[in-house]
């Protein structure tokens, strides 16, 4: 099992080769596509467009939020492809930590002219 320092410089070597190759231009769901293919060539476990439920007191709503990647159980990935990230979108990734009780989390911006530039991590202190 590889530790999740190894997994999460994995997502972003790759992330920044599918940057330096088809470069900044594409709509999110391109880079979640070919992130997810590169991952799974690599035989790492990763569900795509995972719906998640929430409960709210009695209430459950089964498909609350989708996760863009959900890498080996243990990381979330959302891909943005957006001119400037909000706050919100750190927010966003941090909920879905929270809910997940996962610590550690990716946010990548592929609309930027460097990616390193856009990769961020996100941690939930109180994950799993």
């Amino acid at each position: 099992m590889t530790d999740i320092n190894q997994l999460t410089g994995i997502i972003i070597e790759t992330s920044i080769k599918i940057h330096s190759t088809i470069g900044p231009g594409c709509f999110e769901r391109v880079y979640e596509e070919i992130l997810y293919y590169e991952i799974v060539k690599r035989n790492i476990p990763v569900e795509r467009q995972l719906l998640m439920p929430i409960v709210y007191e009695e209430l459950q709503i089964d498909d609350a939020y989708k996760l863009d990647l959900f890498v080996d159980k243990r990381l979330i990935v959302e891909i943005k492809s957006v001119e400037y990230l909000n706050p919100v979108h750190f927010k966003q990734v941090h909920t879905y930590l929270k809910l997940m009780n996962i610590k550690n989390g990716l946010l990548l911006n592929f609309k930027v002219a460097l990616m390193k530039d856009g990769i961020h991590r996100v941690f939930n202190n109180f994950g799993e």
